[in-house]
């Protein structure tokens, strides 16, 4: 759905445009209030996309390699050989969406920012289930939600009930006055160590050995690099592949950890090939060989190789991470409370988890939600985060917050605020959309 279509395409929808530093989004401390505590249900009183637009100056002449995809063995959608071009300062457009549930005491809840089509899709689909509704009977309308979705139960779908059920839980943080991984049972530890994700860095030898050793000395020992070869590039592709993990290990030592992604962009042949040529290096693991529908897949690579395989950023619930332990299919469960069905879910999906002894890290392409969680958790079921460095993107996910988090020396602190303690930074807001009322089907 184009962005025009969502806003302009509904008769009964209301929407109302705001000039940045409008007094809207208020700082979550401002919205507490003692007396609601002790005064019953908390009833939500209307749904609300938020929509912010500014501009950041970046280099668009660097750090945008691509990483492997599917598509990418038919050789007129396999993009060129990446070169860097550096240089080329532009201020260019940033955007994001959040979700608000207002209640009639006065507080709210947010969360963001939120992907895809699921901000249409929370209001069109789920709005109505959330209505006059106690926010704190929180399974019970998660339960609604997804019993509802009669056209599947994943992609955008959950998406969006993803994103009603985190700010669910930053609204009863703030009820309660305290931080979402409190409400689930933590702390269990006071910093959680993140790995660095290398995504869209180049992958040329002496660029990808200097990032590496900036990410040693940033205090990480561990990093992930994002493969950009796959079948569809033959021979010389996998020579590139594993000349990477050859110069990472040689750069940083034994002691590190390394891992890779292929973002379902392989087939199994092409993964055992790359594995068995990989292996005296040592690899933590390699992610997302193939598709998640290609169970087998997964059974037969860990059947067959000695280097773990992590999945399950694109798992909706906790029935697809289910099949996948059952079947001993899988090393590293990878789960997204963003994408997943939320804190809700993902909390479940551990559970399950730790039945196996399989150790669940988030996938990291947002982190409010997933750090929560792993904070409340044990470290022997969630033992590490993921922090996604790629530099076109990070900057800008988190524009419009005052405090985004990040870690520290690679750790991240504990959180402090009420809920998610999300408080957006009027002067990075240029623009400022309020979307509310009904929106018909065709919206």
């Amino acid at each position: 759905m184009k962005r025009r279509e969502f806003l302009l395409g509904t008769a009964a929808g209301a929407v109302t445009t705001l000039i940045a530093r409008a007094p809207l989004l208020a700082q979550p401390g401002a919205m507490l209030f003692d007396f609601q505590r002790s005064n019953g249900p908390l009833i939500i009183d209307e749904v609300e996309l938020i929509q912010l637009e500014g501009h950041h100056v970046v280099d668009i002449g660097i750090e945008q390699q691509y990483q492997v995809k599917g598509e990418y063995v038919y050789d007129d959608i396999r993009p060129p050989e990446y070169i860097e071009h550096p240089g080329q300062m532009q201020n260019v457009p940033v955007r994001s969406s959040y979700v608000r549930l207002r209640t009639k005491a006065g507080l709210d809840g947010l969360f963001g920012p939120i992907d895809g089509d699921a901000p249409a899709v929370v209001r069109r689909d789920f709005r109505r289930f959330l209505l006059g509704r106690d926010a704190l009977a929180q399974e019970t309308l998660w339960d609604e939600m997804y019993r509802w979705a009669p056209f599947g139960r994943n992609g955008a779908q959950c998406m969006a009930i993803s994103s009603i059920d985190n700010a669910l839980w930053d609204l009863r943080g703030k009820y309660y006055g305290v931080p979402v991984y409190q409400l689930l049972g933590g702390p269990g530890r006071q910093t959680v160590e993140a790995y660095a994700s290398n995504l869209q860095y180049s992958i040329q030898p002496e660029g990808m050995r200097k990032q590496a050793l900036t990410n040693k000395q940033d205090g990480y020992t561990m990093q992930k690099w994002f493969i950009p070869y796959g079948p569809g590039s033959g021979t010389e592709g996998m020579k590139k592949n594993i000349e990477m993990v050859r110069i990472l290990r040689e750069t940083l030592g034994d002691d590190d950890e390394i891992m890779f992604d292929a973002f379902n962009g392989w087939t199994l042949s092409y993964a055992l090939e790359w594995a068995q040529r990989v292996q005296q290096y040592r690899p933590r693991w390699i992610e997302e060989i193939v598709t998640t529908d290609k169970l087998h897949a997964f059974v037969t690579f860990l059947q067959t190789t000695k280097i773990p395989v992590a999945t399950g950023e694109h798992f909706y619930g906790r029935w697809e991470a289910e099949k996948f332990l059952e079947a001993s299919a899988i090393s590293v469960l990878q789960c997204d409370p963003d994408w997943c069905g939320g804190i809700s879910e993902l909390v479940k999906i551990g559970t399950l988890a730790s039945v196996y002894e399989i150790p669940v890290v988030p996938h990291g392409h947002g982190v409010h939600a997933a750090l929560h969680t792993i904070f409340s958790q044990s470290p022997a079921n969630f033992p590490f985060a993921e922090y996604l460095l790629a530099p076109p993107k990070m900057p800008t996910f988190y524009y419009f917050e005052k405090h985004p988090p990040a870690p520290v020396k690679a750790h991240f602190p504990l959180p402090i605020g009420a809920g998610f303690n999300i408080e957006l930074d009027q002067a990075k807001i240029e623009k400022q959309t309020v979307v509310t009322g009904e929106v018909t089907a065709a919206g």
